[in-house]
Parts: C-alpha cells; structure tokens; sequence
C-alpha cells in the first residue's frame, strides 16, 4: 500500500493551488482534511486513506467540485450544511460511505443539488426521514442509503427519479406501504429495500428492466404479483421473511430464464408442482433458497443442474436423496442445508464438491457419513447416529467446524483430531457417549476456538496441550468422568470467556499462583459438582477481571456466523443449555463441592455477575454486606452450608434479584424488607431456626406486607418466566464475539440462516436487558451463504 503521511498531504494541496483532479484512493493519508484545498479542484478522490477528525463544512462548498469521494474513511466524521451548498450546479456524485454523521438527519438542501446523478451514503449513522426533496431530484441514477437508521414512509408521490437504476434502501426502519411509483421507474434495474418495516401488497411491476430485486425482512403480504413473470431480465429474488401467502407453482418462475439467485424462505407460501405441466425451474438457478417453504420432496429440482447454493431447511423432506441428485449436484454443489427435515439417510455426500453442509436435526441412523476431501463446515448434530468417530476426519485439512453434538457416537475420541489444521476453530461432540481417556494432544498454533464435550463419559485429565489454544473462547467439559485437580494453567488463554468443568470428579483445593493475570476474560465460570476442598480460591478471584467490570456498550451480534455454542448452565435451581452467552451473562457456579471456611469479601467486586451459586458447600461464618454490591445479580443461592449470623441488609438493594435461597444455614435475626424481598417465599429460608419477620413470621416491626406487594410478586414472576422463555429459550448463540470464523468471503459469503428455534438477544447498559428479536425468518437469511 503506498504511503502518503500527513505532513506531505498537506504540503501537496498546499502548494498545488491550481489543482483541478486528485486521485489518491486507498493511498495512506492518515491526516486530517486541510482547509486550504484549492477552489479550482472539480475531482477529489480520498476513498480509504485513513483520514481522520472532523469533515470540514466548507468542503461541501467547494465552487468547481464535481466528484467528491471520501467513503470508507472509518474514523472521519461530520455533519452536512443545513443551507444551499455554494456548488450545486457541479456537483454529480457523492460518496462518503462509512464517514459517521453521528445520527445526523439528511438535510433538506440535499435537494439543491440539481446536477447530482450518483450518491452513496451507506452505513453512515444518519437518522430521521428521507428529505422529500432528495426524491424530487431529476438526474439522480444510483442512490444508496441502506445501513443507516433512516425512518417513515417513502412519499407516496414525486416528481424526480425517473432516471434512477439502482436504488439502496436496505437495513433501515423505514415503513409504510411501498408507493407505486417505485414499480414503474422506466430505467430501474436494481431495487433493494430489505431489512426495514415496508407492510401491505406489492404492486404490479410496469418496467422489465428490473435485474435484482431484495425485500426481505419486511412486514409484505399478499399473493406474489403475476407481473413477476414478465421481468425476464431478473437475476435475483429476494423476497423471504415476509407474510406473503398462496399457492405457487414451479411453472411461475419457468420464463425468467436468467434468474440466479431465488431466496422465498420464510413466508406462508406452498410450492407445488402441476403434473399436467412439465414444469421446471430456470437451468441458470445457482442459488436456492425455499427454508420453511412446506417442501416434502425433491423433484422440482430436477432441471436445476448449476445449483451451488441450496437451503431446503424447516421443511418435510423425507427419507433419502434421490439418485438423480447426486448425479446433477456432482460437480456444482457448494453449500447444502437439509437441517431441521426428516432424513434416514444421507450415505453419498463425498460425492459432492460441497464446502458447507448442514444435517442437523434430521433422523438419520447408521454410522457418521464421510464427507468430501474439501469440507469446511460440517453439521449433523441433533440425529440418532451411532458408532465412533473415524480417524478420517483428522484428513480433513479445509475443516473450520466440526459439529457432531447431540447423537449417540460411542468409543474413545481419536487423538489425531488435535493435530488437524490449524483452521479448525469449531469441535462440539457434546452429548454422546464418548468414552476412554481424553488423550487429545493440541499442536502448538492451534486456532481453536471453541471445544465442547460436556455430558460424554469421557475419562482421565484435562489435556495441558489445551495451553497451546491461544484463540480459545469456551471449553465446556462439564458433565464427564475426568480426575484432576483445578487446571489453574488454563488461565494463561487470555481469551477464554466461558470454563465449564461441573460435574467431574476434579479434587483438591483451588491453589494461589504466582501467575499474573490470570483468566482475564472469564465470564462464566461452573466449577459446581465436583470434590474441590479448603477455602474459596480468593486469590482467583482478584484475578477475574471481566467480571470487575459492566461493559456500557451495547453490543449486537453479528450476522455472519454460521455456528453457535451451547453450554449447559444451572440458573435458579433449573439445569439449562444455553445457545448464546451474552456478555452481559456473567456466572459463577462452585456449589457442591466441599469448600469450607468464610466466603471472602471480595467476591462483592465481581460486580457484574448476573449468577452466583456456593450452595451445599461447609461455608461458615457471616455472609458479607459486600454482596450487596452486586447490583446486577439475579440469582443467589447459598443454601446448605453452615453460614451464621444475619442476612446483611445490603442485599435489600439488590432491585434485580429475582432469585433467593439461604436455606438450610444457622441465620438468625431480622429478614431485611425491600422491594425483592417482599417476592421471596418462606423456602428461601427454611432450615435457620433463628430467623424472623416477612414472611415466615411476625416480630421485625410491621408483618404486614406493602400493597404493592401482590402487584409486585406478579410482576416479577412474569418478568422471571419471560426471562427464562426469551432469554434462554431463545437460544443463546455462540459467546460475544460470535467465533466469526475468518472465511475468505471471495470465497463463500455466509449468512444467518438460523434455525427455527433461534432469536437473537443484544445487550443494553449496566442494568437493563433489550430483547432484540428478530423474526425466525430473518435471523434465518444470511446463514451461510456463498
């Protein structure tokens, strides 16, 4: 990349005052934009060069100024002028794509610029409405806005557009019907609204110019319009995650013969195939994608011989693949999703030149079916195959995941499957019956990510190559036959989040280490159901510095994953697989062990646990007021231990505190009283013979419970139940970073295409939790996708 500097920048425009052209895209600037550019320049091309501070306005005045383009600069941003730009009548295209405009909305005088013919404002942070002026400009040919947070209806008439091509309005939150006149631009070629709140029917299309046509992700109803037919210069159609209904038959689309890409997953439409007709679908077809389409076999597919790309998943497809099948995907077939189908069998897919794969939660038997040499993504979890794990799968050098979870596989895992490629991020063989000693030993280098063999019968000790997983993010080994002592060395992996090793039988104090900075990142930590002794680890817990601290940050996860851990939690008495840690989600589960002593102080710095579990230890001595500040916890369980003295009354501020239980210890004294505490019932505290007041007896001042008790109670039980459905129901996904595996997009463009029991969740400031749901349909759409 060449490299400019910023000293060197400035000096060029500077002395450069007759300057009419400059074209220095994706040369390294890092700089600033100097006032002093010359007002003779018409064309300024700064795209990708690291520019940085603030857009001044008085670029946007530049008198002679014909092309500007500073797109993709991630760290400039600005604001546009409110008044008419001094260089209206020159000014043909704008790109500042990716520049922050801080939620800035789109300026009326945008309407001035009456020469304007191409303007690219994508992902720029703007908001509010489109300016009724920018639709009445009359030359403009490319307008794209999609990624920002724009809003409102698209003006149900105008008097401008009528020489645009492309238009790009995806990814906003945009409503209302879409107008007619958008169907009957005379030059349209590419129309993209997806992703936004559009509702009602379509219109008919009056122009066959239309090549790509994207309205995903909307509110759409209605019959699709006939008029589709007629647009035989259509290459895409995207239309899923909508509630259009009807019957449509395979012979709609047999005249759109240039059609590549078909995607109407997700909507209530039925397929059907009129045997009076020999109907087919277009030979161009590369891509498919009919998920949750009501699909129950596979002949409709018999002219589609180019396919590489084919979702049929959340459909009815029955017992095995046809022969004609592997003969017309032999040499096309890149990625295929049968998931959530009703399948026996699948015994020739290394027939197949197929990179991706996904069987999950199908009914296929037998042994694990080979996949081809090339394979990167491999899923079959969730089917009833039996049998061990072949050593051939150690031969598979493209494999990124490896996704075997939840069959009956038995025998020892083979120990080659720790020197596979170092592009292995993904191994999940959790509950089978995988058994013998864990022998695995990991190369030096590896990018594994993600290792998860929880509810096996696997035997033996934590492997210490794990050491040598520097990329780790979750181990879960929970629920299996291991004998060790706390593997205090797995502290070094710097970006381990989530450490599952409950129900062992792992033994032995937790010992201090002279190490520094140990488990940086953890945040769930389950250590419960083993035979760990002495003192809480207090030592590690000065070290857990994820969870001294409450991330402010919102964060959404991203849509291009393709694979989502699973780890099995114990949260308010209830066993719960998780598909989804969120960061928000910190947890910390050491009960049933035989931990004794006090419980130190400072586990009241962990401020951000969500879950703290120490029940059915020897814990004795007071509970400490620092619990209290804890202010995001929502369950805490210390029952079964030898604990004294009175409950700290700085618990009573723990307003998120929806689950308690300090039963079975010796308290004694007063039960604080606090809007949490008036929802707990008498077994939070059964078993201290010296306890008294709400709501086990009388004696602490007033009995009698708030008014707003009952109201209270309900509200809390509602919250609680919708905490449980949504929360953990709806399917956590993988940890924070979403192991968004590096996979050459050049290569294969995965989307999330997600499975039906999947909905997304974000997380929102310190003490507030957004659901973010999106429909199935659209969490479902960019799965995987080349």
């Amino acid at each position: 990349m060449l490299s400019l500097g910023p000293h060197n920048f400035k000096l060029l425009l500077q002395n450069l005052t007759q300057l009419r052209e400059l074209d220095l895209t994706t040369v390294n600037i890092s700089s600033t934009i100097p006032l002093n550019i010359s007002s003779h320049i018409t064309t300024l091309m700064l795209a990708g060069t690291g520019l940085h501070g603030a857009l001044p306005e008085s670029i946007f005045h530049l008198p002679n100024l014909e092309i500007l383009d500073l797109r993709i600069n991630f760290q400039l941003s600005g604001y546009f002028p409110k008044t008419k730009w001094n260089n209206t009548a020159s000014l043909r295209e704008l790109y500042l794509s990716a520049v922050n405009f801080s939620g800035d909305f789109l300026p009326e005088s945008l309407g001035y610029l009456t020469s304007l013919q191409r303007l690219k404002l994508e992902f720029c942070n703007l908001s509010g409405p489109v300016p009724e002026s920018l639709w009445n400009l009359t030359r403009i040919v490319f307008l794209d806005l999609h990624g920002n947070n724009l809003e409102g209806p698209i003006p149900l008439f105008i008097s401008g557009m009528q020489n645009l091509e492309i238009l790009s309005l995806s990814n906003n939150s945009l409503n209302g019907a879409i107008p007619s006149w958008v169907f009957s631009l005379p030059l349209l070629r590419e129309m993209y609204l997806k992703d936004n709140h559009f509702s009602g029917q379509l219109e008919d299309f009056k122009s066959n110019t239309l090549v790509k046509i994207a309205l995903g992700g909307n509110q759409l109803q209605g019959h699709l319009p006939k008029s589709i037919q007629n647009l035989v210069n259509l290459t895409l159609l995207h239309l899923s995650s909508n509630n259009f209904s009807g019957i449509v038959d395979i012979s709609f689309f047999s005249n759109l013969k240039q059609l590549i890409d078909l995607d109407l997953s997700y909507n209530s439409i039925s397929l059907t195939n009129d045997n009076n007709v020999k109907s087919t679908l277009p030979e161009s077809l590369t891509h498919l994608s009919l998920s949750d389409y009501e699909v129950n076999e596979l002949d409709f597919l018999r002219s589609a011989k180019n396919l590489r790309f084919l979702d049929l998943s959340n459909n009815k497809i029955q017992g095995i693949i046809p022969d004609w099948a592997w003969s017309n995907w032999m040499y096309s077939l890149n990625s295929l999703n049968l998931s959530h189908n009703m399948l026996t069998s699948f015994d020739h897919i290394y027939l197949l030149p197929l990179y991706a794969i996904d069987l999950r939660s199908n009914f296929l038997q037998g042994s694990l079916p080979i996949p081809p040499p090339c394979v990167g993504l491999f899923f079959i979890s969730n089917n009833s195959l039996d049998g061990e794990i072949p050593s051939f799968f150690c031969n598979l050098t493209s494999l990124i995941v490896l996704d075997l979870a939840r069959n009956n596989l038995k025998g020892a895992i083979p120990q080659c499957l720790g020197n596979m490629s170092d592009r292995l991020e993904v191994l999940d063989m959790q509950h089978n019956s995988l058994s013998g000693n864990l022998q695995i030993t990991f190369r030096v280098g590896s990018g594994l990510k993600s290792f998860n063999l929880h509810g096996n019968k696997v035997e033996g000790k934590i492997p210490k190559s794990l050491a040598n997983c520097k990329e780790l993010e979750v181990l879960d080994l929970g629920n299996n036959h291991l004998n060790d002592t706390f593997p205090m060395w797995l502290g070094t992996l710097s970006k381990l989040p989530v450490l599952s090793l409950r129900s062992n039988k792992l033994h032995g104090p937790i010992r201090a280490s002279r190490t520094k900075n140990l488990f940086p990142h953890l945040q769930i930590l389950d250590l419960s159901c083993n035979a760990f002794i002495a003192e809480l680890p207090t030592s590690l817990f000065h070290h857990l510095k994820a969870m001294r601290r409450i991330d402010q940050t919102i964060k959404v996860p991203s849509e291009d994953r393709y694979y989502e851990d699973s780890v099995t939690v114990v949260t308010k008495g209830l066993e719960l697989e998780v598909v989804r840690i969120l960061s928000l989600y910190t947890t910390m589960d050491l009960s049933n062990n035989k931990f004794e002593g006090h419980i130190p102080s400072v586990l009241g710095d962990l401020i951000s646990l969500r879950v703290l579990n120490l029940s059915h230890n020897g814990l004795e001595g007071d509970i400490p007021p620092s619990l209290g500040n804890l202010s995001l916890v929502e369950t805490l369980d210390l029952k079964y231990n030898q604990l004294s003295g009175e409950i700290p009354k700085q618990l009573a501020s723990l307003t998120y505190l929806a689950f308690l239980n300090l039963s079975h210890n010796h308290l004694q004294g007063c039960i604080p009283q606090g809007r949490q505490f008036h929802t707990f019932e008498n077994n939070s505290y059964e078993g201290n013979d010296g306890l008294r007041g709400f709501p086990i007896s009388e004696g602490c001042g007033s009995s009698r419970m708030p008014e707003t008790n009952n109201a209270t109670r309900v509200l809390d039980e509602e919250s609680t139940s919708e905490f449980l459905n949504d929360f953990w129901k709806g399917a956590l996904m993988g940890y924070a970073s979403g192991l968004i595996i590096g996979l050459s997009i050049a290569y294969f463009m995965l989307s999330a295409r997600n499975p039906n029991w999947l909905s997304w969740i974000v997380e929102e400031l310190e003490h507030k939790i957004i659901m973010k749901r999106r429909k199935k349909q659209r969490a479902h759409q960019r799965y995987y996708r080349r």
